[in-house]
């Protein structure tokens, strides 16, 4: 099966994003699976299914339904080489550059899960004086403009880097329940800590900004703020203990004129405005799943001032629907996000193990053949 023949005459992937991101007209939605991808069991089946000679060809297979390269490990990356202080890493897991240890929960392979958080026993702000600080001579920064036309790989992509994840950094070196704690009953700690991951992300986006020159026009950034059912914490709390550090980061991201995309999982829809004024330009994720989340009143309300990507359930039409269920999906999302622009589609996280490859391709498919409708 050769899925490139589904295609029709394109324009270069870096424009159709960034017309779509700008609520202009293009020849299809722009597709990705930057921030999402594929797990390797699917990518497997998926090579078997469409006659590839390995699983590591699926992703070159798919380039051409692609639009964003993403600057990270995962895809085409433009990661600084790092040359910091040695940290452990083989098949029973991995720690990060943060100090957290990463094991997996399935006997070698990825998701993996925390197994140690380094700041679960500190008992105040000064405590995290001793702890070692990423720093930006960890890395060595030469190779990152030849890597950006590398990453391209002969195809106009648009450029997306990861930037920041901060809460969650804070929780995963701290322990998420006693991040919540410390909002109420610690918070001189709690704010020490946002303000010491918050200058790293600072430094190392605005070096990488830097140095790209323009090549870069997304930066991604998350938090999961919201579960299944509504926020993990209350509107007040968020806006005073997460919300402010991320209006530093996208100031400084807007500052070299690159759009913000934000992740978060879960039902966000009361949050949805605070992200707006907080600088959020793309909502990603778009967990339709969660109860609550509404597609329609998303672009009914917001859809003049925010984007969307995502969206293509991989709770329950990916892994359990039929390949109906799915072209049925994808021609939904288009004609209620895509309208009149400011959609990418894409998988609403990683597509899991189980998942029929089928389904993939119908997903792929579909969002190439099915028109953008107008505003």
């Amino acid at each position: 099966m050769n899925l490139r023949n589904s295609l029709p005459d394109e324009i270069s992937s870096r424009r159709r994003v960034l017309l779509a991101l700008d609520h202009e007209p293009t020849d299809r939605v722009p597709m990705t699976f930057a921030y999402a991808g594929i797990e390797r069991p699917v990518q497997e089946a998926l090579a078997r299914d469409l006659g590839l000679a390995s699983s590591d060809d699926v992703y070159a297979h798919f380039d051409c339904y692609e639009d964003i390269a993403l600057v990270g490990p995962s895809f085409r990356g433009i990661d600084p080489d790092y040359r910091g202080p040695t940290v452990w890493r083989s098949d029973a897991g991995y720690d990060d550059i943060w100090g957290c240890r990463w094991e997996p929960i399935d006997a070698g392979r990825p998701p993996y899960d925390i197994s140690r958080q380094p700041l679960s026993e500190i008992g105040d702000a000064a405590d995290l004086d001793r702890h070692p600080w990423p720093q930006l001579d960890w890395w060595d920064w030469d190779a990152i403009a030849e890597r950006i036309a590398h990453a391209r790989d002969g195809k106009d992509y648009a450029l997306c880097m990861h930037s920041g994840n901060l809460w969650e950094r804070a929780w995963w070196m701290r322990g998420f329940e006693r991040s919540l704690y410390d909002m109420i009953d610690n918070p001189d700690l709690h704010h020490a800590l946002m303000e010491r991951i918050t200058t790293v992300y600072l430094d190392v986006t605005k070096r990488i900004l830097e140095i790209a020159d323009g090549a870069i026009g997304l930066a991604f950034t998350a938090d999961d703020i919201a579960g299944q059912d509504g926020l993990l914490l209350s509107l007040p709390m968020w806006e005073q203990n997460i919300k402010p550090y991320h209006v530093r980061l996208m100031d400084l991201i807007h500052d070299f004129g690159v759009k913000v995309v934000y992740h978060s999982d879960g039902n966000i829809m009361p949050a949805v405005a605070g992200l707006i004024d907080m600088g959020v330009d793309v909502l990603q994720a778009l967990q339709f799943s969660a109860r609550g989340m509404d597609p329609v009143a998303l672009k009914d309300t917001y859809g003049d001032r925010l984007c969307f990507q995502g969206g293509i359930s991989v709770q329950t039409t990916l892994p359990f629907g039929t390949v109906e269920d799915v072209r049925r999906e994808v021609r939904d999302r288009i004609q209620v996000l895509g309208r009149g622009g400011g959609y990418i589609l894409s998988p609403s996280h990683t597509i899991m193990p189980g998942t029929p490859p089928e389904n993939v391709i119908a997903m792929l498919e579909t969002a190439a053949s099915t028109p953008v409708p107008a505003g």
